[in-house]
């Protein structure tokens, strides 16, 4: 049975965790494979607004067994707050599966975050302050905390401690702030070990025995292929491997495994934080699209940077991750423009670029070369088929679909569970 991959395609917020949760009460497993609580998901279900950040999109269906991967970075307050909180509306996480290899975010991961990108200033990434790049800087360096040392208070203490030592350093030498106490740091962990213990296994083993018994596992990444700390517009990425082969990475299963990979792409394009985004709109359209879209962060509430629909980003996102089909998402906020722009190319320095320049400097200048496409006035969130979609509407997806590379499989016409249409089975 099929492992598939959901992948966000731009830079983030493109609606995974609609399309995540309308595989799940299909699948029987939805595995988180990357990030912190950094990222977050926002998911209406029978006209109810749930906003996760830690916990996989697949938690709202009763039946599908909520995983967290060793990929993750995991602060346990926040982990446990979102667990109460669902808790509180009916939502049972019980079955939740926490990997023993997940690293987790200390308070000195937090603190380190702050004030170091208030140090860089005007270089400054546009991290969210939540502690996820120094955690995976202290996994690389090998001096990271992990699920299972919670298990064991010795272990625990004298990693804080060796930890700290460093760091300590660091925060009074360099940034001029008080040192921190290891014993309290690691008190604070330890406080959360009885509720945790359950929910730690091997990942690894279970999903595999879980696709051996021939189950289906969902893996969902978080923030999007053009924010991969390999992959995407570096430096101003996360710290992780969003991309469709860190599942691989980020669970213990092998690539073999994986059958479909499907990339998640908005009807327009967002970013939020630092970085080049050549179809920037910094005018009344650009406005409108975050006025309509409601382009705020789920985590951060921050304003997302809005922009028309950049061809070469998701072509670029769909080669890399070699996806076998697009589900595009927020296509009815586009209702209402006379005609909608769409990037097909770069011009750079006088040169056009046809495909996403190799240099990060180019792609800073690059200028956008757009192609007009008709609009339509017609309200579409009502649509459930392909066929119900207005002819402009329907010339739009198909367009996108031939500059993207991959076949559009769905789409999503509003933010309720029910509003998508299906082109193709993703199953």
């Amino acid at each position: 049975m099929p492992g598939i991959v959901v992948v966000g395609a731009q830079w983030g917020d493109e609606g995974k965790g609609k399309a995540t949760d309308q595989l799940g009460d299909r699948v029987d497993y939805c595995v988180r494979y990357s990030g912190g609580n950094n990222a977050g998901h926002t998911i209406v279900v029978n006209g109810e607004r749930y906003a996760l950040h830690l916990l996989p999109s697949g938690i709202l269906n009763p039946r599908c067994v909520p995983v967290i991967g060793n990929g993750v970075v995991v602060d346990l307050d926040v982990l446990f707050e979102e667990i109460d909180g669902l808790a509180a509306r009916g939502v049972d996480a019980s079955g939740l599966m926490v990997s023993a290899n997940a690293h987790v975010i200390t308070s000195y991961h937090q603190v380190i975050d702050k004030v170091s990108e208030r140090f860089l200033g005007k270089n400054r990434i546009g991290t969210t302050g939540r502690g996820v790049g120094p955690a995976y800087s202290d996994k690389v360096n090998r001096i990271g905390i992990r699920v299972q040392d919670l298990l064991d208070e010795s272990i625990l203490r004298d990693k804080v401690g060796a930890a700290l030592e460093q760091k300590n350093y660091l925060l009074v030498k360099v940034y001029n702030r008080r040192a921190m106490d290891p014993e309290q740091v690691a008190d604070h962990l330890l406080s959360h070990v009885e509720r945790l213990a359950p929910h730690i296994v091997d990942v690894s083993r279970v999903l595999n025995k879980a696709m051996d018994a021939g189950e289906v596992v969902l893996f969902e990444g978080a923030q999007a292929h053009h924010l991969d700390v390999d992959h995407g517009t570096y430096p101003y990425v996360t710290s992780s491997n969003p991309v469709a082969a860190g599942a691989c990475v980020g669970t213990g299963v092998g690539p073999t495994r994986i059958d479909r990979v499907v990339g998640i792409a908005k009807a327009y394009t967002t970013r939020v934080g630092e970085g080049p985004m050549p179809t920037e709109l910094l005018d009344a359209d650009g406005e409108r699209l975050r006025t309509d879209g409601a382009e705020f962060g789920t985590t951060t509430g921050r304003p997302r940077r809005c922009g028309w629909f950049d061809a070469l980003v998701v072509e670029t996102a769909a080669k890399a991750n070699a996806f076998t089909d697009i589900f595009l998402t927020k296509l009815d906020i586009l209702t209402g423009w006379e005609s909608i722009p769409v990037c097909v190319g770069y011009e750079v320095g006088g040169v056009r670029h046809d495909t996403m320049p190799i240099s990060q400097a180019d792609f800073a200048r690059a200028v956008p070369i757009y192609e007009e496409l008709d609009g339509w006035e017609e309200d579409i969130s009502d649509c459930r088929s392909f066929d119900d979609l207005p002819k402009n509407t329907q010339a739009y997806v198909n367009r996108l679909e031939e500059l993207c590379g991959a076949r559009i499989s769905g789409i999503g016409v509003g933010p309720s569970r029910e509003q998508s249409i299906l082109i193709h089975d993703l199953l």
